[in-house]
């Protein structure tokens, strides 16, 4: 089986009172018109603006990006089983770089994104897939580049899935884009491992690992001794099962990998301004870029910080730690979108863990 079209349509939901038409976008996914090692496949999204206005896109954990992000679902036409997601997941800042964080697609143009799938999906063998885009893409108003991602409107999307088939599968792993630098290790209690050339960075990272921890063993106290109808805790879960949310802040507070290593090193180059961190999820091993280390300690937000602000460095660890040991999501970024989700999506958002435990602690501890 070649590449088959499968239309699909992503109604647009409520616009932001700053942007109330954003337009609509036709999202085109195509890749080699035969079967294929998995170490070849390439696909190319076609993104076209439809709409009578430019539209500024939201780039990350998109079809847009070209990052080595989440951007498809894949799944295995035997099995119908999703096919695991091997590659990259994020944490983003919008308060240094905003700017870069968009792409303008103007009306009637059409922006081609070429996406190397094959080292960060978990092909199992040879078979049919079926690969459907991510489409949800958010927008800011022309010349209000946002930095409050909740702010934005939804595009209205539509969108086609391509079957491929995988003639021989080539295992392949995400390989970094340059020499990494870290050169001191420090072992944090038999656990995570610290590695960066730096040592101030190095100790702030590790005191953000010790906070990150701290929030996930707060988090799932006060879950338990406040339960299920609690208002902050229904505010960011939900109608969630309290086990299914206090299982992943235990598993984060008692992580215990010596394998897995915290780094200061872009080893992937992907920082840009905008992400704090990420996870490669293949070998759950966590990096850190510069903007990482202008956060705050966890005390902060008895001082003026406020949990929105996103800019605490041990809620950032909690984030990356459950994407490493709960595989979370980012399916997306700031404390009022996170809220907006439905009980599904929030329960495995990485961001609804930090900003959750880190309320927790600023309504508890300050």
């Amino acid at each position: 089986m070649f590449f088959l079209p499968l239309t699909l349509c992503f109604a647009s939901v409520l616009a932001s009172p700053q942007y109330k038409r954003a337009g609509k976008l036709i999202v085109e996914l195509t890749g080699p018109s035969g079967s294929v090692d998995s170490a070849d496949l390439v696909l190319t999204a076609s993104v076209t603006n439809t709409g009578n206005q430019d539209v500024n896109v939201l780039k990350y954990g998109t079809v847009i990006d070209g990052l080595p992000t989440r951007s498809f679902v894949v799944t295995n036409d035997d099995t119908q089983s999703e096919v695991p997601f091997t590659g990259v997941k994020l944490s983003v800042s919008m308060n240094n770089n905003p700017e870069a964080a968009y792409i303008t697609i103007a009306s009637g143009q059409t922006v081609n994104v070429t996406h190397d799938v094959s080292a960060i999906y978990d092909w199992g063998g040879n078979a049919n897939y079926t690969i459907t885009p991510i489409a949800s893409l958010r927008a800011a108003a022309p010349g209000n580049l946002l930095a409050d991602i909740s702010s934005l409107s939804e595009v209205s999307v539509d969108s086609n899935s391509v079957g491929v088939e995988i003639s021989s599968v080539t295992k392949r792993e995400l390989q970094p884009r340059h020499e990494n630098r870290s050169s001191n290790v420090q072992v944090l209690d038999k656990r995570a491992v610290v590695s960066c050339s730096s040592s101030s960075e190095s100790d702030f990272i590790s005191a953000g690992y010790t906070e990150g921890k701290a929030l996930a063993s707060l988090g799932s106290s006060y879950i338990s001794f406040n339960g299920a109808t609690d208002s902050l805790y229904r505010s960011y879960f939900d109608s969630t099962a309290t086990s299914t949310v206090t299982s992943i802040l235990d598993a984060a507070a008692s992580e215990s990998s010596s394998s897995r290593t915290l780094s200061c090193d872009d080893t992937y180059n992907l920082c840009d301004g905008n992400i704090v961190s990420y996870t490669v999820i293949s070998t759950t091993n966590i990096y850190f870029c510069d903007i990482f280390f202008d956060e705050l300690a966890t005390t902060e937000l008895c001082s003026g910080t406020t949990v929105a602000a996103r800019n605490v460095r041990g809620g950032t660890v909690l984030h990356e730690l459950t994407h490493a040991i709960a595989n979370t999501n980012d399916i997306t970024f700031g404390c009022s979108a996170d809220q907006a989700l439905s009980d599904t999506q929030s329960a495995i958002n990485a961001d609804n863990y930090n900003c959750f435990t880190t309320q927790v602690f600023q309504n508890e501890e300050c």
